[in-house]
């Protein structure tokens, strides 16, 4: 390897010496392709790159980035030149909560253990989770809400979580709280600046220790790091503490995190929230007014969109008579004139912003894609997504100067970063690394790629799909005895199959809908259990061992067309273009997901079938389905099937 300097060859010779003996002789498990994710994070890191860092099932990405931020904070680069120990942080943002659980209570306190008894670090590693005040207790309203129900008949388990606030100021820490008791016991948008206890206050004093020089990570979610890039462009407080280098793990849910930021909504929720504070400022009467103003408008929109809006993504606005927002935004402006100097400043912006998102509709506005949606209540929400996120993202976050490194198992799609870079914004930046590390576990000899011949092709939907389906999927059941989870792409075609098959099969079966962690859970605890889920079970959950030594993938998951995607397609001159540029990547980044399920450590065997015509060789998409997934055997007949679980699996897998 080339070093440009005797501070980077000794950066990377740390590295070594990390991977290869002290993780070893703590008892992790190192492997070659980890060490040389490192290597390339840390280059990206001291030369203020941008790394794009696809990694494998298995890689151990987690430990790699640490270590490199290690690195890059003891043999920092300041205005060209090398200096020791820069003290700022390093932000990490993730999409999940149980993965930043895990860096916060697992990987940084072994790490820092190991690296302090080494020598490698003076003083261990600290870190802390930055998420916003709707999270935190504030210690006057909780005793205020103590009190109000001192004397009070409550439920015992509400009562309890309450109470154990005194001890927890962090809301997710606690089991039981009812969403009302948090609601009023959570700091507020807006703290007094004479509150009484301010000085004593939890939350103050958490805010206090984020930003001490101490504090070598910060962990948060995408939309904290959005929010925090979004205070800066606007010269806002910042949220975050000034950090020299960033971490996006789970890289792909950033473009969507980016799409809620930079997005607006106008609905049932923002509408209940502005009357509630205008109830709490004693003004009852405009805050009807204001309700009145909403029905009105919403009821005529959806009576002119007709029954079109009733899915779950609904389409873009078509025709619509203006003069219904024009009325709506006329009203507003009054009702705002009137509440001037008699609301806080916080109400009224509230009420801007929901003027403003009917103002898009209103104009057209040509910056963003106009469609309606319906919520959990079968309520209309107007909806307004940036058209510029890409851009947004780029100028919020790429443009700042400090280096970052992108990591994630389905980054690359197919041949290629192009459709990543396309969403991230990072097309057009020339500072940017692309890095492939492939899983180490070993594909081709513990996993069967299924693609039978024998599917038939009927129509999308029809009984004699759910007929066909239902069987192929009962014979691979059987065939693999149980250890099965199939992944749908539609909640509709899940439902109808398991109706067919929950008493023709002679194993537990256990269906998944939306946000049903429960379900999950029991299908761990069954020994040889057949689970049908569909939506977020595509990636995320972890089903290691002989839990799943089948994974049934039904139909190839292309994306179900929306108002975004739609206006997505206008920029290609053909729709062949943009099935190849948009449409067939971000299958391939699904098809991955769905994959990753299959063998979560070295020692798991799978099967893994796809049930749709156009994956089959000869297929339509035959060669990018190879082209995304692993190199694995490749069998056609169900016989192979059967003959590939005898040779992995031994008699007790059978019991």
């Amino acid at each position: 390897m080339f070093y440009k300097n005797q501070y980077q060859k000794k950066a990377h010779g740390e590295v070594e010496t990390i991977f290869r003996k002290f993780l070893p002789a703590s008892g992790l498990n190192v492997r070659e392709e980890q060490i040389q994710l490192c290597h390339k994070m840390l280059d990206s890191l001291l030369c203020g790159k941008i790394a794009l860092c696809d990694a494998g099932v298995g890689i151990g990405k987690t430990y790699a980035y640490l270590v490199a931020c290690v690195m890059m904070r003891k043999y920092a680069m300041l205005n060209g030149r090398f200096v020791l120990c820069d003290s700022r942080p390093v932000v990490i943002s993730t999409s999940s909560v149980a993965l930043q659980k895990a860096i916060l209570s697992e990987y940084i306190p072994f790490l820092s253990k190991v690296l302090t008894k080494q020598g490698i670090i003076q003083t261990p590693l600290n870190a802390i989770v930055r998420k916003g005040k709707e999270h935190f207790v504030c210690d006057v309203r909780l005793q205020q809400r103590l009190e109000a129900v001192k004397e009070k008949m409550k439920n015992a388990g509400q009562k309890q979580a309450l109470l154990s606030l005194r001890h927890s100021y962090d809301l997710d820490e606690v089991h039981g709280l009812s969403g009302f008791d948090r609601r009023l016991v959570c700091v507020p948008k807006f703290c007094p600046k004479d509150c009484v206890g301010r000085e004593e206050c939890r939350y103050q004093r958490y805010l206090k220790a984020a930003k001490s020089p101490d504090v070598f990570i910060q962990i948060c979610n995408h939309n904290y790091l959005l929010a925090d890039a979004s205070h800066r462009a606007k010269a806002y407080r910042p949220l975050l503490t000034d950090y020299r280098a960033l971490i996006v793990d789970e890289a792909h849910q950033l473009p969507e995190a980016a799409r809620q930021m930079y997005g607006k909504t106008l609905g049932n929720d923002e509408i209940k929230e502005i009357c509630s504070n205008l109830e709490k400022e004693h003004q009852k009467k405009e805050a009807g007014r204001v309700r009145e103003t909403f029905r009105s408008l919403l009821e005529s929109v959806e009576d002119s969109m007709g029954n079109g809006a009733a899915g779950e993504e609904g389409p873009s606005i078509p025709k619509i008579d203006v003069k219904h927002f024009k009325t709506a935004i006329t009203q507003l402006e009054q009702i705002m004139e009137n509440l001037r100097g008699t609301v806080p400043r916080w109400t009224l912006n509230k009420l801007g912003e929901a003027m403003e998102v009917i103002g898009f509709f209103y104009k057209k506005d040509s910056n963003y894609i106009l469609y309606l949606q319906h919520d959990r209540e079968h309520l209309p929400v107007l909806c307004a997504t940036s058209r510029r996120v890409p851009k947004l993202l780029l100028e919020s976050l790429w443009c700042q100067g400090f280096p970052a490194i992108l990591t994630s198992g389905t980054l690359k799609a197919g041949n290629g970063f192009a459709r990543t870079r396309q969403v991230t914004g990072l097309s057009t930046a020339d500072n940017v690394q692309e890095y492939v590390a492939k899983s180490p576990f070993e594909y081709k000899k513990n996993c069967l790629l299924y693609l039978p011949k024998t599917l038939k092709q009927y129509r999308r939907g029809s009984r004699e799909e759910v007929v066909m389906l239902a069987k192929h999927i009962q014979s691979l059941i059987c065939s693999t005895y149980g250890h099965t989870l199939v992944l749908f792409t539609s909640y509709s075609l899940m439902g109808s199959v398991y109706q067919m098959l929950k008493d023709a099969l002679p194993f537990p079966m256990v269906e998944v809908w939306r946000h049903s962690q429960e379900e999950i859970a029991r299908f761990k605890t069954l020994e040889n259990a057949v689970l049908f889920a569909a939506g977020s079970c595509w990636e995320g959950v972890d089903f290691p061992g002989d839990m799943v030594s089948s994974l049934i993938i039904v139909k190839l998951p292309f994306a179900v067309p929306n108002p975004i995607s739609e206006a997505e397609k206008e920029r290609y001159e053909t729709l062949e273009e943009y099935i190849q540029s948009v449409i067939v990547p971000d299958m391939q980044k699904r098809l991955r997901q769905g994959f990753g399920r299959a063998i979560r450590t070295e020692k798991d065997t799978c099967v893994v079938s796809i049930l749709d015509n156009r994956a089959i060789a000869g297929g339509r998409y035959h060669q990018d389905v190879i082209c995304a997934l692993p190199e694995c055997q490749r069998a056609e007949k169900l016989e192979d099937v059967e003959r590939f679980i005898r040779s992995r699996k031994g008699t007790d897998y059978y019991m």
